[in-house]
């Protein structure tokens, strides 16, 4: 991986943007696509960027398939999950409501940054510590209902006016990125979904200067975490042919995890998904990636997710119908604070869009769109 790669993903995971607060990671899109895309925008915080194959600089947007190629939608979301400010108590502490889905047993001791007012505050999650507990208590999982966020204030007061903070500001975790002992490792936090945005500005980026028979579209989603709502405003905006939603994948290679709950292991490769709760990924558009890593030699993994959707749930559903694919870099912890990629995965995957890109011509597209 280039040293710019590792770069660009260090911005892109640092980036505060829980749902409904994704401008901060759309503005770092904006700056590393608009020299060569067409820039837009829907009202939810989403940002679509699209690169005419037939042109090398900028193209207006194709009305319909044929004119400019086939409309292929890459979709890696904006958002991370984090909370919200929903009560400062009247002692200057923080009571906070999540946003996206967490697993309370990460939440204790981990620092976070609230985006107040008048600048960010940095914070840590606590509770009643296990010294004061009854023996009952000691052995239950500590709830997120009974944590609060300590921002170091002494009243409520000094909480909201000279801190700044209201209810209705986001909380965002805090884990600085960074590699590990092992290079090839990357160590940081919203992997979920920012491997995906990344992936598709990397794409991009090695498309710049470069034709192709179709348009491809960009398209950092918002609010995948809470409903998969970007992906339904951009899908209605774009009227894709064909989705690509790019991911992350649960890695199995840890303590405690079978092959059956997860056969995805970190540098094994692509993971293709074949099954997740919103969507059944298209069969033969699946296969058809499946082919192409053999015919290029990319290694691929495959994997079921039968808990938790993708962007793919509402894309998929998109008028007639449009054949979806989805692609993840196996990643480590997600949904905690920190989470670990390998960068071969990265850019296995980054070698397959470009490989699906180059054959994703009219004549292709339209035997994945006829009738099985």
């Amino acid at each position: 991986m280039k040293e710019a790669t590792v770069e660009l993903l260090r911005e892109l995971t640092e980036a505060n943007g829980v749902p409904g607060f994704e401008a901060n990671v759309a503005k770092i899109v904006e700056r590393e696509l608009a020299p060569f895309t067409n820039i837009s925008r829907d009202h939810l915080g989403s940002i679509i960027c699209e690169k005419d194959g037939r042109r090398r600089a900028k193209a207006a947007m194709a009305t319909a398939r044929g004119k400019g190629g086939p409309k292929i939608m890459l979709a890696g979301h904006l958002d991370e999950i984090g909370f919200m400010v929903n009560l400062v108590t009247k002692e200057g502490f923080v009571k906070f409501s999540p946003l996206g889905g967490w697993w309370d047993q990460v939440l204790l001791g981990q620092r976070v940054i609230i985006e107040g007012r008048k600048g960010s505050v940095m914070g840590i999650i606590g509770c009643k510590p296990p010294h004061l507990l009854k023996p009952e208590e000691r052995n239950k999982i500590q709830r997120r209902e009974g944590m609060f966020i300590d921002v170091g204030a002494r009243n409520r007061k000094e909480a909201t006016d000279k801190f700044g903070i209201l209810p209705g500001d986001p909380i965002v975790p805090w884990s600085p990125f960074g590699r590990m002992t092992n290079k090839q490792l990357l160590m940081g936090k919203a992997w979920d979904d920012r491997v995906g945005v990344g992936l598709f500005v990397e794409t991009l980026k090695q498309l710049k200067g470069k034709t192709h028979a179709n348009v491809v579209f960009g398209v950092g989603t918002a609010q995948e975490e809470v409903g998969l709502r970007g992906a339904q405003t951009t899908a209605q905006t774009i009227e894709p042919d064909l989705g690509i939603v790019l991911e992350t994948g649960i890695a199995g290679d840890v303590p405690g995890i079978s092959d059956e709950e997860s056969p995805v292991k970190l540098g094994g490769g692509v993971m293709i998904l074949l099954l997740e709760r919103t969507m059944i990924p298209d069969a033969r558009f699946r296969d058809f990636a499946i082919d192409v890593c053999k015919r290029e030699k990319i290694p691929y993994q495959v994997a079921i997710m039968e808990r938790g959707g993708t962007d793919g749930g509402k894309i998929h559903l998109h008028a007639r119908g449009v054949p979806c694919l989805i692609l993840g870099v196996p990643t480590r912890h997600i949904h905690s604070h920190t989470g670990i990629i390998h960068v071969r995965d990265f850019d296995n995957t980054v070698k397959l869009l470009l490989a699906l890109i180059k054959r994703l011509n009219a004549n292709t597209v339209d035997k994945l769109l006829s009738p099985p």
